[in-house]
C-alpha cells in the first residue's frame, strides 16, 4: 500500500447530467463527475435484534427514495477544493447517491492519504463483531494504564475514572475521538484482528496501522491510519444499510458513530447540534467520523434528507504553514456540506 505524500496539487474534472446535454470541465488528473440524478423518499426505521445483554435498538437503515429529477450541482465545494489544491494541498473526494450507489462526486477518490482518527472506524467495527459473537464481554472493565499514556485527543485522561468497561470506551472513542479510549480498546481485541476483520469487509486501501501516540518516532507507523475517499463511502453506505459484517454489528457501529460531536468540518453546514443529533427533529439522518492532525483533515459519513441520501468522503493533506491554511482547508469540507444539504433537500 502507497501513500501520497501531502503537497502535490490535486486537480478534478467535473461531469454535469442535464436531459441530453453534458458539460466538462478538466483540470490535470482528478475526475469529479457531478450527477443530476437522485432519488428520494421518506426515511424508514428498521429494528436490530442483539443479544439479551444488548436489548433491542433502532437501526440507521434506510428505505429507498423517490428519484426528485431535478438537477443538483456541487459546483461551490469543486471551487474551494480547487483553492486548496492552487494552494498546495492534496485533495481526494467522493460522494455517492445512498441508494443507487452512483458516483455523483469523486477527484482522486482512489488514493490512499492518512485519515488520522477516522482509522477508529475498524476498530469499532471489531469491537462490535466480538461483542456480537459473544467473545467479548461489552462490560469488561478495561483500566485506563494497561496502555501507555496518550492526551492528544479525549476526555478520558481527564476524567477520575481509571477504569471503565468495554462499551463506554467505544462511545467515547467514537464520540469524542479518545485517544486513551481507542488504544485501550486495540489493546483488548488486537491489532491483528481489526486489520483481518478490514481484509473480510473487502477493503484492500483502508487500514488501522497504529494507535495514538503524543509523539511519533522514527521507529513508530507515521500515521495512525489509511483509506482512499472511494473505500470510505463505500464502508460508510454499508454501515447505514445493514450490509457491513452483520445487521446487528452494522446498526451498533452506526449508533456509535451517530453520537460523535465534532461537526465542525462537513457537518457545519447542517446546523445540527453537536451534543444531541442522533435523532433530528428534521428527518436529517447524520452519521459520521473525522480525523484530524497536523496538516491532516478528514471526514467520512452518511447524511440522508426527505429527497435523497448520500455517502461522502474528503480528506485534504496541507501545510500547516499558518491559521490562513487551515481555514482554507476547513472552508472546502463546509462548501462540500453545504451542496450536501443542497441534494438531500
Amino acid at each position: 500500500m502507497t501513500t501520497a505524500s501531502p503537497g502535490r496539487r490535486s486537480s478534478a474534472r467535473r461531469q454535469g447530467h442535464d436531459a441530453g446535454a453534458g458539460e466538462n470541465i478538466e483540470d490535470g488528473a482528478s475526475r469529479v463527475d457531478s450527477a443530476g440524478r437522485a432519488s428520494s423518499t421518506r426515511r424508514g426505521e428498521a429494528r436490530a435484534q442483539r443479544g439479551e445483554a444488548r436489548g433491542e435498538r433502532a437501526s440507521t437503515r434506510r428505505s429507498p427514495r423517490r428519484s426528485s429529477g431535478r438537477s443538483r450541482s456541487f459546483a461551490t465545494a469543486l471551487a474551494a477544493l480547487d483553492a486548496v489544491a492552487a494552494a498546495g494541498a492534496q485533495v481526494s473526494v467522493c460522494v455517492t447517491d445512498l441508494d443507487s450507489g452512483e458516483t455523483v462526486l469523486a477527484g482522486d477518490a482512489h488514493l490512499v492519504l492518512p485519515v488520522a482518527g477516522i482509522g477508529v472506524v475498524p476498530l469499532l467495527i471489531e469491537v462490535a463483531a466480538q461483542i456480537d459473537a459473544g467473545t467479548l464481554d461489552p462490560l469488561q472493565i478495561i483500566e485506563r494504564s494497561s496502555v501507555a499514556p496518550v492526551t492528544v485527543g479525549g476526555l478520558w485522561h481527564r476524567l477520575a475514572a481509571p477504569a471503565l468497561p468495554v462499551r463506554d470506551l467505544a462511545v467515547l472513542a467514537a464520540a469524542a475521538s479518545d485517544a486513551a479510549a481507542a488504544n485501550a480498546l486495540l489493546e483488548r481485541v488486537g491489532l491483528e484482528a481489526v486489520r483481518a476483520r478490514v481484509e473480510q469487509i473487502g477493503l484492500v486501501k483502508t487500514a488501522l496501522i497504529d494507535g495514538f501516540r503524543d509523539e511519533r518516532g522514527p521507529d513508530d507507523a507515521p500515521h495512525v491510519g489509511l483509506a482512499s475517499t472511494g473505500e470510505l463511502v463505500t464502508l460508510f453506505a454499508g454501515l447505514v444499510n445493514a450490509q457491513v459484517v452483520s445487521p446487528a454489528v452494522s446498526a451498533q457501529v452506526s449508533e456509535w458513530l451517530s453520537l460523535n460531536q465534532d461537526l465542525a468540518l462537513v457537518a457545519a453546514s447542517t446546523a445540527l447540534d453537536p451534543f444531541a443529533h442522533d435523532d433530528d427533529r428534521h428527518g436529517l439522518l447524520f452519521v459520521n467520523k473525522t480525523g484530524r492532525g497536523d496538516g491532516i483533515r478528514a471526514e467520512a459519513g452518511v447524511i440522508a434528507g426527505p429527497r435523497a441520501g448520500a455517502a461522502y468522503a474528503l480528506i485534504v493533506c496541507f501545510d500547516d504553514l499558518s491559521v490562513a491554511h487551515r481555514l482554507r482547508a476547513h472552508e472546502a469540507f463546509r462548501a462540500l456540506g453545504l451542496d450536501l444539504m443542497e441534494y438531500v433537500y
